[in-house]
């Protein structure tokens, strides 16, 4: 089974977590990055002009990706990571979902959050990710450890 962690990081918290998820995973990592990265301003979620949270209050918004190399063709597992924002899956993952085709295929969402859930983001990946089966969406610390993770995945029943 080729298993893949895609993950969108914009301040390198999810990232760490997911290059220990690829460790435990033994699957390849891959970085989503947007054509247009994230400034520090541009996260500001207190600023209503912030660019994250225009995406964020307009859900067909679909950021540009930087490219549409992922190597999700190869994969039937999939483990996609990515921070909250605003209760949510961040605009650019919606880019992502809409990029390729996980037909048959299992996606697995995980994230970084410091205490919110996936909420309506669960239900919006199930839609994106057609054909797929997407399993409940789990959240942990950005420094999970490699034990941490690998019995998780084992919980999972991936086969």
């Amino acid at each position: 089974m080729n298993k893949l962690v895609a993950c969108f990081s914009a301040s390198g918290s999810t990232a760490r977590l997911a290059q220990t998820l690829a460790a435990a995973a033994d699957a390849a990592l891959y970085e989503i990055r947007p054509a247009v990265p994230y400034e520090r301003r541009d996260l500001n979620w207190m600023d209503k002009k912030a660019r994250s949270t225009v995406e964020m209050q307009d859900p067909s918004c679909r950021p540009a990706l930087a490219d549409c190399s992922a190597p999700v063709a190869d994969a039937d597992v999939i483990f996609l990571g990515f921070p909250i924002w605003w209760y949510r899956e961040p605009s650019i993952i919606d880019s992502f979902l809409d990029a390729y085709d996980f037909g048959g295929k299992t996606v697995v969402p995980f994230f970084t959050s410091g205490g919110s859930q996936l909420g309506e983001g669960q239900a919006r990946i199930e839609k994106l990710a057609e054909g797929a089966r997407v399993l409940p969406g789990k959240r942990f610390a950005a420094r999970a450890s490699e034990n941490e993770l690998r019995d998780w995945i084992s919980q999972l029943h991936l086969g």
